[in-house]
């Protein structure tokens, strides 16, 4: 009786863990775009969209912590009221830093073509992470059809 029912607890446990994975990012905001492009073999275009989504989520990222700052300098902390309505401010400017880089990464991944995406999914099933779902760029036939 003992086995079946830790059979059942650890089933339910690692289910309710794969319902908690952290999503599998990129971070191409991050320092080692080097590795992108190389782990994913990126081509030039690849190259020149993450340069223009990094250069744009490093000025979303950057106003982000300029509220994030205001909101510390600004806001009353000398009840605890205060400081839990601070901290809900603070938590919701935290979410838009971390949706702003989701959708980086996101628009980067949906250049990807199948088997730059296949190997980010493995990549992702290792980590444990959850994967950003898209569909990727179908490669065009080699041969020129006439």
């Amino acid at each position: 009786m003992y086995p079946k029912a830790l059979y059942a607890l650890l089933t339910f446990f690692f289910l309710s863990f794969s319902v908690y994975a952290q999503n599998c990012t990129l971070d191409i905001g991050g320092k080692n775009i080097g590795q992108i492009v190389t782990i994913f073999q990126l081509n030039e275009a690849q190259v020149g969209t993450m340069e223009e989504l990094r250069a744009e989520l490093e000025i979303t990222a950057k106003t982000i912590e300029d509220d994030i700052q205001k909101l510390f300098d600004n806001h009353p902390q000398s009840s605890p009221e205060e400081l839990t309505t601070l901290a809900g401010k603070y938590k919701v400017l935290q979410q838009k830093l971390v949706n702003a880089s989701f959708e980086s990464d996101k628009r980067l991944l949906g250049t990807f073509n199948e088997k730059q995406y296949q190997r980010y999914l493995i990549l992702c099933n290792e980590a444990l992470r959850d994967p950003i779902r898209i569909v990727p760029v179908q490669i065009g036939d080699s041969i020129d059809p006439k």
